[in-house]
């Protein structure tokens, strides 16, 4: 059996030409609809083969002498060609049918999971799909992008980008993917380039249950959609103000005609309250140093606050407790600093005790 030969399966229904080989044992059919099935040789039957590439016997008057060599010799002469015969198999990527709609994730995987607090991560690009992608893997500088990974994965295969320690977290908040979908050797229906934009939580990677049990690893991983079923995902850069835009936009369109559109006021007492205690942000506080921590909340300090910037008279109690007061200076300084718009007070000592700052923002 050989490349070119058409065949028909013993077990199953079915057939196709021999495509290639995996292995001494396996051999790839191509059937009528152009995907290779892998299939025992055993379990195929060659119904008609290709004679173009069988050397023909010449029949006339020859000498002898010149084309027999001794065995010993011929052995010899065999075993040095079969060394030296250049290796130019390579097995052709296998397609599943599913495959023909294009998914495409960014994974992230701890090294070490027992030790969250330390470990570092795995980057990876997974392509589900039966396309070759081309594709870079950008994070944010500043106003401009900065590329951290480029190359071309192979179809449902998944690329190891990079390596990365908790020092690069702050760096990678936000992350851009573009891509391009092909198959080499065939036609092929056209994707469009794809460029999708994430938002990373970082604070997930500080917690153990954010990462999944996948089809694409052996171990738990945190996974991010960049194409789904032939869709990009959307840029997920969208802050309360545009949200809350966009609904009452849809609620005015909504309403009759003849019906004003008013403009809708804040609830009254709607105040949102925030738990900066860092047992509620994190799930393990194990290696991490007073000054991480403190990091850390103040983050999710300076997050909440960036999005309700625009919600004008919008109520925010951050829950501080009262400790050594650390976390409260740290919170009242950023506001002097950065949030000079917005007031600020000792939030109720009824209901908060002395761990509490209500901020209103204007």
């Amino acid at each position: 059996m050989k490349i070119g030969d058409k065949v028909r399966f013993l077990s199953e229904v079915g057939g196709g030409v021999v495509s290639g080989f995996q292995s001494k044992e396996i051999a790839l059919v191509r059937d009528e609809d152009g995907f290779d099935i892998p299939m025992p040789v055993r379990e195929c039957v060659v119904v008609e083969t290709d004679d173009y590439n069988i050397a023909k016997v010449n029949t006339g008057t020859h000498d002898k002498s010149k084309l027999e060599k001794p065995a010993q010799a011929r052995r010899v002469a065999d075993e040095e060609d079969e060394d030296d015969r250049p290796v130019t198999f390579v097995p052709k990527p296998q397609e599943r049918r599913e495959g023909e709609k294009l998914n495409v994730l960014l994974a992230y995987v701890p090294m070490n999971p027992k030790e969250m607090t330390t470990t570092a991560f795995e980057a990876y690009l997974v392509n589900d799909s039966n396309y070759f992608l081309d594709f870079l893997y950008m994070s944010a500088e500043g106003s401009g992008w900065k590329v951290r990974f480029k190359g071309t994965v192979e179809p449902n295969t998944k690329l190891f980008m990079e390596e990365f320690g908790r020092e690069a977290l702050n760096e990678m908040e936000r992350v851009c993917v573009q891509c391009l979908a092909y198959k080499q050797d065939k036609t092929f229906p056209l994707k469009p380039a794809v460029q999708v934009e994430l938002r990373v939580d970082t604070v997930k990677f500080y917690k153990l249950h954010t990462f999944q049990p996948s089809d694409f690893f052996e171990e738990s991983a945190l996974l991010y959609d960049i194409v789904k079923d032939d869709v990009p995902v959307r840029t997920v850069f969208v802050n309360a103000e545009q949200l809350q835009e966009a609904l009452l936009k849809k609620s005015a369109d909504e309403r009759p005609v003849r019906q004003p559109a008013r403009k809708p006021e804040h609830p009254k007492g709607a105040i949102l309250e925030i738990d900066l205690h860092i047992h509620e942000l994190l799930d393990n506080t194990n290696g991490l140093s007073n000054k991480d921590m403190l990091d850390c909340q103040m983050k999710e300090f300076r997050r909440v606050m960036d999005e309700n910037q625009k919600n004008k008279g919008q109520k925010i109690v951050f829950i501080h407790g009262k400790g050594e007061g650390v976390l409260r200076n740290e919170i009242l300084k950023e506001l002097k600093r950065n949030y000079k718009a917005c007031t600020y007070q000792d939030a109720s000592f009824r209901e908060y005790g002395f761990g509490a700052t209500m901020v209103t923002i204007h």
